[in-house]
């Protein structure tokens, strides 16, 4: 497939982004895309990352519906294996920019799975080039971010989906089923539980620099972030010390446990409560990161969500590094917390779902899960995750028809990474969605976007 656009003189990508007429004439591609992908056959399908996650659960879904591949990114040329093999006619690059320069008319949506801080610049550059685009969980690295691709999503109108694979399970869909049906009363607490970060976090950055392989572009790894040296020395028992894995606890390229976890375990509660921004959030118990570039071993994280016309406020208490809450004392006899889970209190009872917090959900007592029995289903069923939205790309449903879109997507990572700021420098901070700013420490403002580094800005205008 192929489409077309108006702007055709080459400009820098800086001169690009910051010229109305150049959104002006993608914002038209954009909105004529759709018009263009129905009358094709085959939906052609760009990869930005093609390691690790992607070649589990990006590139074998796609391909089983038929999708093809002209292009795929990751810096880590040893990783390309999964995208080569299975397309040896695609052309493999380092920096995703480059793909985008030379191939944006030979492809019709974008899937990205790299680190955190890659998701918004990969993901927007495909929306305002009139993609679709599945964007690994979290969805962004920072709240600002968040909030632009879900406003991207209304202007650009292509079909998006955040990876959050559980969104279309079915245990998912039943927690919500008891939620919305009131079958503990109105939520009070919800208390959700990781045994998260498996990688290291609360440490120092060791000194010293390694010599960068030839199998390594690390200036396009490193991105918008700030440059740091590359390393990877298994002697020294780090092994990669950010690359391939343990970017996720450092903060200027992962979001933590929470940020790794929250968009998983907390769907429930986001999805039944609809609850839009908290009010506070606050690190509870532990000591924030402060100057230091890693988010701390544990950790909890107290949520405070206000009342609507539909609900009262309730609270969400995120725990990680091992914490959990108390033992309900409903709790069969001989049944211990698990290492991973989700507890609902209620005004009029206990629900609890073990061992993770998208498993079947069992009110307590047992007796009263019995008497209970199931409820009223609130929500319809998946045709599966990625099929929602490989049918939204191809127009057999709307734009808007995965259900884990950016308009839901956005508000959730938002609010998750609101925490990561919590971790960050401590204490309770009280916010203002409307503005996007905390009220009550403006040190913490500076965390809810960051500065890029140069080449690497992009904005809607």
């Amino acid at each position: 497939m192929t489409h077309t656009s108006q702007h055709r003189s080459q400009v820098t990508r800086r001169r690009f982004l910051q010229t109305s007429a150049a959104f002006s004439a993608w914002a038209m591609t954009a909105s004529s895309y759709a018009r263009i992908i129905g009358a094709n056959a085959r939906l052609n399908v760009a990869y930005i990352g093609v390691g690790g996650i992607a070649s589990g659960q990006h590139i074998p879904p796609l391909a089983g519906f038929g999708a093809g591949c002209p292009c795929y990114t990751d810096a880590d040329t040893n990783r390309w294996g999964a995208a080569a093999d299975r397309w040896s006619e695609a052309k493999g690059y380092t920096d995703y920019r480059k793909m985008y320069d030379t191939h944006h008319k030979e492809f019709d949506a974008v899937m990205v799975g790299t680190p955190d801080h890659h998701h918004y610049p990969a993901t927007i550059i495909a929306m305002m080039h009139g993609k679709h685009v599945y964007t690994q969980k979290p969805l962004t690295h920072t709240p600002w971010e968040a909030r632009q691709l879900a406003l991207a999503m209304k202007r650009y109108k292509v079909a998006t989906q955040m990876g959050n694979q559980g969104h279309a399970s079915e245990e998912l869909r039943q927690t919500i089923d008891y939620l919305r049906a009131g079958a503990i009363g109105s939520l009070v607490e919800a208390h959700v539980w990781t045994d998260r970060p498996w990688w290291r976090q609360g440490l120092a950055r060791p000194a010293g620099a390694e010599e960068i392989p030839a199998n390594m572009d690390w200036d396009s790894w490193i991105g918008p972030a700030p440059m740091r040296p590359y390393r990877h020395n298994p002697a020294d028992g780090w092994g990669g010390l950010y690359h391939p894995f343990n970017w996720r606890g450092w903060w200027d390229f992962g979001c933590g446990a929470l940020g790794d976890m929250a968009c998983h375990e907390v769907d429930p509660v986001f999805w039944a409560m609809r609850p839009g921004y908290p009010t506070s959030i606050e690190l509870i118990g532990c000591e924030p990161i402060g100057d230091g570039e890693m988010y701390t071993k544990a950790s909890t994280v107290k949520f405070e969500y206000p009342a609507t016309a539909l609900r009262p406020g309730f609270a969400l208490l995120w725990h990680e590094g091992g914490r959990k809450p108390d033992r309900p004392d409903e709790l069969d006899e001989g049944t211990e917390l698990s290492n991973q889970g989700a507890l609902y209190i209620g005004t009029e009872g206990k629900m609890i779902c073990l061992p993770h917090a998208k498993a079947p959900p069992r009110l307590l007592p047992q007796a009263r899960h019995e008497e209970y029995g199931k409820p009223e289903q609130q929500i319809a069923r998946s045709e599966g995750h990625h099929k929602e939205w490989y049918s939204a790309c191809i127009e057999e449903k709307p734009y808007d028809h995965p259900k884990s879109n950016f308009e839901y997507a956005g508000p959730f990572t938002e609010s998750m990474l609101l925490g990561c700021i919590a971790q960050k420098v401590g204490g309770r901070l009280e916010y203002d969605a409307k503005a996007m700013r905390f009220t009550n420490n403006d040190d913490a403002n500076q965390y809810v976007s960051k500065t890029y580094r140069d080449g690497w800005e992009f904005k809607m205008g």
